[in-house]
């Protein structure tokens, strides 16, 4: 998990204090495995709390900008976040051949829905996230996603998202999963299983629907930690399924997503790039046809994992990457 730690008479949170004597900073720090730690010097902290679902913090990085924590780990930050949500959204939009519905399980945050509303086509984007306080002070804060926020077509609404799909009876064209990674009492981890992709989130796509989650770290050290995995589970489910990944700085490390659908997914480079300009307003900074096409090709170990992984995703056997969630607090 991720511990801020404080000088000057600032507070500490996390199990333990380690202080820079020398310069006159605060430090975030991320545990990334048992013996790996990612630390960031701060400007201030914005927000600090904890809702009923997960420990939130929203910090000012100098090095990466305004940055959202959750459970301790990074989920995105100011400076690069574009990556992330470009990857996420873009795809299974421009892979559709006119996506009017989407459905966005979590992103609180605002920037999934506001990489969504760039496309033309979309006449409704509903995002679900089940973290009220997550999506209060990410509307107070980041300012880049208050038009997202305001728009007329996105309709914010605060549930589980399994408990949303199952009682809605409307289909959706595209349908995200932008969820915090699954980690031991967290929340979100049951929405990565074979059950609920099958029997809940399937059934509320439309027959050329397509789905796409983020799937955690795809770097060569860590992509059996749970990419491989819902990979493979997703492969259960559909019937093309396609993984692509590309590194992100705030990360520090390559970042996994799969994408999946009962129709075919794969458009040539050329033509993506005709979509990007036809279908959105305003311009991507990372995505065009030709690094599309090149993030799905994995290297020699990441494609024989993929290909080798046999674990089906499930509650009572899930996979998790390091960190606790709210349930492991003391």
């Amino acid at each position: 998990m991720g511990e801020l730690f404080f000088v000057n008479g600032f507070p500490k949170c996390g199990h333990e204090t380690a202080i820079d004597q020398n310069h006159d900073v605060s430090w975030y720090e991320e545990v990334i495995d048992d013996d790996l730690k990612w630390s960031f010097a701060l400007n201030s902290v914005l927000h600090r709390g904890v809702s009923d679902y997960q420990d939130i913090a929203l910090i000012d990085t100098k090095h990466f900008g305004k940055a959202l924590v959750i459970d301790g780990k990074m989920q995105s930050a100011e400076v690069d976040e574009f990556i992330y949500h470009e990857c996420l959204i873009h795809p299974p939009l421009l892979c559709h051949p006119n996506p009017k519905r989407m459905f966005i399980m979590g992103g609180g945050e605002g920037s999934a829905a506001r990489e969504a509303l760039k496309h033309k086509s979309l006449e409704r984007v509903v995002m679900c996230d089940i973290d009220k306080e997550v999506v209060d002070f990410c509307r107070k804060h980041l300012t880049v996603n208050r038009e997202a926020f305001a728009h007329k077509k996105l309709h914010l609404v605060i549930n589980d998202a399994k408990a949303e799909l199952e009682k809605r009876n409307e289909r959706f064209d595209i349908i995200v999963g932008d969820l915090a990674d699954p980690v031991k009492g967290g929340p979100c981890y049951k929405l990565y299983t074979k059950s609920f992709y099958k029997n809940i989130l399937k059934p509320k796509l439309n027959e050329d629907g397509i789905f796409v989650t983020q799937a955690g770290p795809a770097g060569i050290l860590t992509h059996k930690e749970v990419f491989t995995s819902i990979y493979n589970t997703i492969k259960q489910v559909f019937k093309y399924v396609m993984a692509y990944a590309t590194h992100v700085p705030s990360f520090a490390d390559t970042w996994g997503w799969i994408m999946a659908s009962d129709q075919p997914l794969f458009i040539g480079a050329e033509e993506m790039d005709k979509r990007i300009d036809a279908r959105i307003n305003g311009e991507l900074f990372y995505l065009d046809g030709n690094w599309f096409h090149s993030s799905t090709t994995m290297n020699k170990t990441l494609s024989l994992s993929l290909l080798s992984e046999t674990q089906v995703y499930t509650e009572e056997n899930a996979r998790f990457i390091p960190g606790h969630g709210l349930a492991y607090r003391i």
